[in-house]
């Protein structure tokens, strides 16, 4: 006899369902538990496998979303009003600084994060088809490729919100490296910025685009990623899987075969395959997925908020475009083109070589492409698809790995070991003190 529910229970059961047969309804009728399998492996559940970077990634979007929708009835996008509004939220809105904390460590966060996850996806071989049909795992790929740099474009249009000095010098420095690019560098520096210089043209553009254009966008890509991986069979770990489990023979079924000359015995058409043990290697998705996904959405929050009381976010004197930060910085995930900007640039007698176009342009143009072009031409074996560090993958996972080292030191060089007129500084030594032009 069934027991009679409580209004609670009616509301929360599929979050908690009693039986096997209330978790599979459990999937239909919930809105967002739709979005789910009804059944998921316990190694696409596993956190050693993807880390769920994925997941931390939309959580992170998500508060950005929440946050910054707050934030814009509190900014006003004007020059002259700016920076004034943004120091309002910082000592006269209540906790609005903890708000605009928030929304910045969780844009920090994000990029962080999205790169970890492309990195992750990359090692493990995952953006190759398993064994399931009609997948297209590389064309997920270049849909996650484009997030990345949507996210980046994302964080790089709200980091000239403030107007203050540290903001406008930033946004100086990345347009002007996109100016290097040639034929359009000076035509995408121009639509960017409304004009040549900096001013109220510009910052509206990077309002509208940080504020509804460049989030729609994530927003309709993520949405695609995410159905995509459905399409695709869920986790690549789940095709090593199913690579894993032995073949299994059924008896061929004796039957009747009607001729013209009579009944004949035989047997029928037997195809043998693959299968998945469902019993033992798979769970419900609720409550067993849901619970770990509350698990990561609040651990991001809890970790964002935590960073947001540490490190309180800066605001600097108000823009002031006769007045250059020296060294003037770009934004911490572009440093690395800013430091390879410099390394590249060489003289050489009367003779430059150019390096914001080599080390701005030609170099993160390449690295861009072989990111695209990569999933089309590796021809690894289909048992390293979904696996961490496989001995055929470690040359190309060595060399990747190389590659990222290489930004990440690149960005740590730049961050910290770049002083005045961009000299090199180890970080126990002190910068000269510069006299200041008023």
């Amino acid at each position: 006899m069934a027991t009679k529910r409580s209004t609670w229970e009616k509301l929360t059961w599929t979050w908690r369902p009693a039986s096997s047969r209330e978790a599979g309804d459990s999937i239909v009728r919930n809105f967002l538990l739709h979005w789910f399998p009804a059944k998921v492996t316990h190694r696409s559940l596993s956190w050693s496998y993807s880390f769920w970077l994925g997941t931390i990634s939309a959580v992170l979007f998500l508060i950005l979303t929440v946050t910054g929708v707050v934030l814009m009835f509190l900014y006003v996008p004007s020059v002259e009003r700016a920076y004034l509004s943004v120091k309002d939220l910082e000592y006269t809105v209540s906790y609005g600084w903890f708000l605009r904390g928030l929304h910045r460590i969780a844009a920090h966060l994000m990029v962080a994060v999205v790169f970890l996850h492309m990195v992750r996806v990359f090692l493990t071989g995952a953006y190759k088809n398993g064994t399931a049909a009609h997948q297209n795992r590389p064309l997920n790929w270049i849909v996650g490729v484009i997030l990345l740099l949507a996210t980046l474009l994302l964080s790089f249009t709200g980091y000239l919100l403030p107007w203050d000095q540290l903001a406008y010098w930033a946004i100086t420095v990345g347009t002007n490296i996109a100016s290097a690019a040639p034929l359009i560098g000076e035509k995408i520096r121009f639509l960017l910025l409304g004009g040549t210089t900096i001013e109220q043209s510009a910052l509206i553009r990077f309002y509208v685009l940080h504020c509804f254009f460049l989030p729609t966008v994530v927003l309709l890509l993520f949405s695609y990623h995410m159905w995509r991986i459905r399409k695709d069979g869920g986790l690549a770990c789940v095709d090593h899987l199913a690579l894993a489990q032995r073949v299994k023979k059924a008896p061929p079924a004796k039957s009747k075969t009607y001729s013209l000359l009579g009944i004949a015995s035989g047997a029928t058409v037997h195809v043998e395959t693959a299968l998945l043990d469902e019993e033992e290697h798979t769970v419900q998705a609720s409550p067993h997925l849901t619970r770990r996904l509350a698990a990561v959405m609040l651990g991001t929050f809890a970790v964002s908020v935590l960073l947001t009381i540490l490190f309180r976010a800066p605001l600097e004197e108000p823009a002031n475009p006769s007045e250059t930060p020296n060294p003037a910085k770009a934004p911490w995930y572009f440093l690395w083109l800013q430091e390879l900007v410099a390394d590249t640039t060489i003289h050489i007698g009367g003779w430059t070589l150019n390096g914001a176009l080599v080390g701005g342009i030609l170099i993160p143009a390449l690295l861009l492409i072989w990111l695209v072009v990569w999933p089309y031409v590796d021809k690894t074996p289909l048992p390293t698809v979904g696996v961490w560090w496989p001995r055929e993958r470690r040359r190309q996972n060595l060399v990747f790995l190389i590659i990222v080292l290489a930004v990440v030191m690149l960005t740590i060089i730049g961050t910290f070991m770049r002083g005045p007129f961009w000299d090199f500084y180890w970080p126990w030594e002190s910068w000269p003190e510069l006299p200041r032009r008023f």
